[in-house]
């Protein structure tokens, strides 16, 4: 008997795989309407026959329609091709072409052939530029000034990484807000933009107030942040001189972006609203469909 029991197998217990965490489900909160309408055509085309470039449309915007069919967009300038690979964002990375040095009568033709009365510009990052652009973005909002003299602009502009004289540039041409994305919280700064400095950012901020403009920011939501490190981020650009600040829910633009950490539900959105106005901030657009640019018409009108 006990020969017989030596040779039988031994079978060991199955160890359970790790549990796979399941992927948060997007909400129903973040459903969008397809984008159409006269309005939203007509930006099309002429987005279509002046060659132009729109963050709505490389940065795969859920407002879009709206935002169109209001007759309105967001114009990238320098290119769609990107010199940074931050880990959320869905603009094309690699090396840009020689920039194109008509772009600026382009944008401000078709922006005074929409009837826009605020017009946003923003730009891919041109690292391999001694002046980061800033010639172009100067030309771009004085060339608009002067053909939509009641138009107003706001520049949503890159990192220039500390390049202090190209900042001075960009922000001189008579623009009525002066956009800087710090995108998250510090701590997670390596994870979302490698190639930026989260106080880095802050000085761009803090520069661009000292310059006597007024100031705005975004944050995305959603990509693993705690509330503290929200609070923290609040303040730390408060104390730089920020007036305006957005926020809004992160969406993994593909599958080789970084994935949603979790869907914020509206009413910590609204709690944050009154995070940041009570910590000094003046104006705060908060929602999860709010991108830097949305209802940016309404920020013109934030006391300086």
């Amino acid at each position: 008997m006990d020969d017989l029991l030596l040779t039988l197998p031994i079978i060991q217990a199955e160890t359970a795989a790790p549990a796979v965490p399941a992927k948060p489900r997007k909400p129903d909160w973040l459903r969008v309407k397809l984008p159409v309408g006269p309005e939203y055509a007509k930006v099309r085309r002429l987005v279509d026959e002046h060659k132009l470039h729109t963050i709505c449309e490389s940065g795969n915007c859920p407002n879009m329609g709206e935002c169109w069919g209001a007759g309105t967009a967001t114009f990238m300038i320098l290119g769609n091709v990107c010199t940074r690979s931050c880990s959320f964002c869905a603009v094309a990375t690699g090396r840009p072409n020689e920039y194109d040095t008509d772009e600026p009568r382009r944008v401000a033709e078709a922006i005074q052939l929409m009837g826009v009365k605020h017009a946003v510009i923003t730009s891919v990052n041109r690292d391999e530029l001694k002046d980061r652009g800033a010639s172009i973005w100067l030309e771009t909002v004085v060339r608009i000034k002067e053909l939509s003299p009641a138009t107003t602009i706001e520049t949503l502009i890159p990192d220039v990484k500390a390049n202090w004289a190209a900042l001075d540039t960009m922000i001189a041409g008579g623009q009525e807000v002066v956009s800087h994305n710090v995108e998250t919280v510090g701590s997670l700064y390596r994870l979302v933009r490698p190639q930026a400095k989260y106080d880095r950012s802050l000085e761009q901020i803090r520069r661009t107030k000292e310059a006597g403009k007024r100031t705005k920011s975004g944050i995305m939501l959603g990509l693993g942040e705690t509330k503290e490190e929200m609070y923290q981020a609040m303040d730390d650009l408060a104390a730089n001189g920020l007036d305006i600040l957005t926020l809004g829910q992160y969406l993994q633009p593909t599958k080789r972006h970084i994935e949603v950490a979790e869907f914020i539900h509206p009413d910590l959105f609204a709690h944050y609203r009154e995070e940041g106005l009570r910590r000094g901030l003046k104006y705060v657009e908060a929602g999860p469909l709010v991108r830097s640019s949305y209802h940016a018409e309404r920020h013109v009108n934030v006391p300086i």
